[in-house]
């Protein structure tokens, strides 16, 4: 009976020491990734003001003569060009982040997937950098020109630095993400939960999907909205194109495989 139980524990023990090894990973990857995030944070403070400047601009240069922004919270003046400064240091470490991600699933993944997984995390990163730039030199111009002449004469604009930057950074991650549709597609048909003819006759309600987010998204004008609903639906086409290229190396390579077995 001892014997059995001491055959028992080692087992337990050989079961337990990969998780363990695997945790202890994950905790050095994340430790790495916060810290890079507080180095680039560090050393992007300094910048504070300058940074929230830059982010504001397209409602400064739109404001009336004589408004401004303001602050309407005692810590805003501190807290604002603080929080703006940590989404951008998190912002700029993303590609590291993700690295460290790969660097920890990379292992347990087939060549074959390993291959496609770096262009899918490359374009990634990009897409979502893009969809921010376009948000920024695009986007904003148009829906703070809209907000700044529809109010009554009457009225004074003036923003708070504090609602300005959440409502940013919200569209922000809206068009991040929005832009990430190619992505999205390309793995929906590479895992089988869909295919691309299936998708090809979605094509109507896929571009009447883009033009709600873009009325959704917009000020209320159709140059506007089609300035976001077109980009996405271009991209899901994209997405497609690139599902297509997959699909055929793959019956491609079926077919080398089942004539090299013939022969």
């Amino acid at each position: 009976m001892s014997m059995s139980g001491d055959s028992k524990e080692p087992r337990e023990e050989q079961s337990q020491a990969p998780l363990i090894e695997h945790l202890i990973e994950l905790r050095s990857r994340l430790m790495r990734a916060v810290i890079v995030i507080l180095v680039v944070f560090l050393g992007l403070y300094a910048f504070a003001n300058d940074i929230y400047t830059f982010v504001a601009e397209p409602l400064m240069e739109l404001l009336p003569e004589g408004s401004q922004m303001i602050a309407t919270e005692v810590a805003s003046p501190f807290l604002a060009p603080f929080k703006l400064t940590l989404v951008v240091a998190v912002f700029i470490a993303i590609p590291f982040v993700l690295h460290q991600a790969w660097a920890f699933i990379a292992p347990g993944l087939y060549d074959n997937e390993k291959a496609l997984a770096i262009p899918i995390l490359v374009s990634s990163i990009a897409l979502f950098y893009g969809g921010a730039a376009f948000a920024y030199y695009v986007v904003f111009p148009l829906l703070f020109e809209f907000f700044t002449q529809t109010g009554p004469e009457n009225v004074a604009v003036m923003t708070d630095i504090n609602q300005y930057l959440n409502f940013v950074l919200k569209l922000f991650f809206a068009f991040g993400v929005a832009f990430e549709i190619p992505i999205a597609t390309f793995l929906l048909i590479l895992s089988g939960a869909t295919t691309v003819e299936n998708l090809s006759k979605k094509r109507p309600y896929i571009l009447l999907g883009c033009f709600v987010i873009g009325m959704l998204l917009t000020p209320p004008d159709v140059i506007s909205q089609s300035l976001l609903a077109i980009p996405m639906y271009l991209l899901y086409e994209v997405g497609l194109l690139f599902g297509r290229l997959v699909r055929k190396r793959k019956e491609e390579k079926e077919a080398a495989e089942e004539q090299e077995a013939e022969l």
